[in-house]
């Protein structure tokens, strides 16, 4: 008769051992508060440059034409925005650890979509905002992969 509460204690045990796992497997896949992915404010998905292999040292030519204005040599900022919260253009040399990921594919992905459908910074007025290179087709697919594999090469 002392069997069924044996029994029924055991079944709470494994129930507890269960859920106790899945809450520990669901926390190892989880990203830190502070490594948020960072998103552009305008929306849209990637484009077809991430499908494609870049070339940094075209990317850096491409680089120096189009985002040097803005991002500085071999993207190392410094770059005034006034009306921008934080007063300057973001660096991407290093670049936040919100865009950067050992997965190169994740890592192109995050700097497609700044470069696809550019970004207003958070601010009251910011003078500058990064243009949308791929939805203006201010740049080929080909050449915003270069300039993936560019900024991607900076950050090694």
């Amino acid at each position: 008769m002392n069997q069924k509460p044996a029994l029924w204690k055991s079944g709470i045990a494994i129930v507890a051992v269960l859920l106790l796992s899945a809450l520990l497997l669901a926390a190892c896949g989880s990203q830190p508060a502070s490594q948020t992915v960072l998103k552009p404010s305008n929306p849209g998905g990637t484009g077809d440059a991430v499908n494609l292999t870049g070339d940094a040292t075209a990317g850096a030519a491409v680089f120096t034409t189009n985002c040097v204005a803005c991002h500085g040599d071999q993207g190392k900022g410094g770059i005034p925005n006034p009306g921008s919260d934080n007063g300057t253009v973001p660096t991407l040399n290093p670049i936040a650890a919100g865009l950067k990921n050992s997965d190169a594919k994740v890592f192109a992905a995050n700097l497609d979509l700044f470069i696809e459908h550019g970004s207003t910074p958070k601010g009251s007025s910011p003078a500058l905002q990064m243009k949308a290179f791929g939805d203006q087709k201010l740049l080929t697919s080909q050449q915003i992969a270069d300039v993936i594999a560019y900024v991607i090469s900076l950050n090694k």
